[in-house]
């Protein structure tokens, strides 16, 4: 298998990386550290999950998500399960057609296939390339799917709460009893949460808390399992959140990773 090719200055693992484009399979874990791209880059996942960071927030992507990073931008990735990992880059005078800020778009199977024929490509100066790099970006000028979207807040008292979530997302506290340990009220962190982050703080816990289900659904843990490690009460409830953020049942995403 033709492996990802990195510029020759970079490491391993973790890699700093100006990833340039192909595809390989990655391990549980393996990091490219922050860097950025003079160029666009779309990354896809066809099996694992992707979780690219910037300072606009956290984008997570399974199999039916790509990830989009424009030119400029400081990223890094990190890929849970053994990942096919698809880099596809985007020329600088092509991505005014695509979001301007990093976002991660819904993959259906036109753009699927797309994506793993042009990562296995080697003519990437043929016409036929650019063909094909042309039908990618043309299935992705619907919409972002912001739903997997984590912001990062710049409050300090939100910044505060967010790390004590994203090191145990299960934990019950509520709003007003992080209020306490921040020094506000949990009327001043509500309206804090919906000026900087847009979504109130269940909604942002809940997509923190799926964020994290797919990263144990893909390591192999159970629905039932993955429901009460992550926070939930019951499992119909985790499967009600998870399908409504991710666009489908635990059970049947999970069922996708081993066809």
């Amino acid at each position: 298998m033709r492996q990802i090719r990195h510029d020759p200055s970079d490491s391993p693992s973790p890699a700093p990386a100006e990833v340039l484009h192909g595809f390989g399979t990655l391990d549980h874990g393996f990091h490219i550290d922050a860097h950025s791209h003079r160029d666009g880059q779309l990354v896809y996942a066809a099996c694992g999950v992707l979780v690219t960071t910037t300072d606009a927030g956290t984008w997570v992507a399974p199999a039916n998500r790509v990830t989009w990073t424009p030119p400029g931008f400081e990223h890094s990735h990190r890929f849970y399960g053994q990942t096919d990992a698809h880099i596809v880059i985007i020329p600088a005078d092509l991505c005014s057609a695509l979001a301007a800020e990093p976002s991660v778009y819904a993959v259906k199977s036109l753009l699927r296939e797309a994506i793993l024929a042009l990562t296995d490509r080697a003519d990437a100066d043929s016409d036929a390339y650019r063909r094909l790099r042309a039908v990618i970006v043309d299935e992705l000028t619907e919409a972002p799917d912001q739903r997997l979207h984590l912001p990062d807040p710049r409050d300090d008292r939100l910044r505060a709460i967010t790390e004590l979530l994203r090191a145990d997302p299960a934990q019950t506290t509520t709003l007003a009893e992080f209020g306490r340990r921040v020094g506000a009220s949990s009327r001043t962190l509500s309206r804090l949460f919906d000026a900087e982050l847009g979504m109130n703080f269940h909604r942002w816990r809940s997509i923190l808390r799926v964020q994290h289900a797919l990263v144990h659904l893909t390591d192999g843990l159970s629905v039932t399992d993955t429901a009460v490690v992550c926070g939930w009460s019951n499992p119909s409830s985790f499967i009600e959140a998870f399908a409504a953020i991710v666009g489908q049942t635990p059970g049947s995403y999970q069922a996708l990773l081993h066809p």
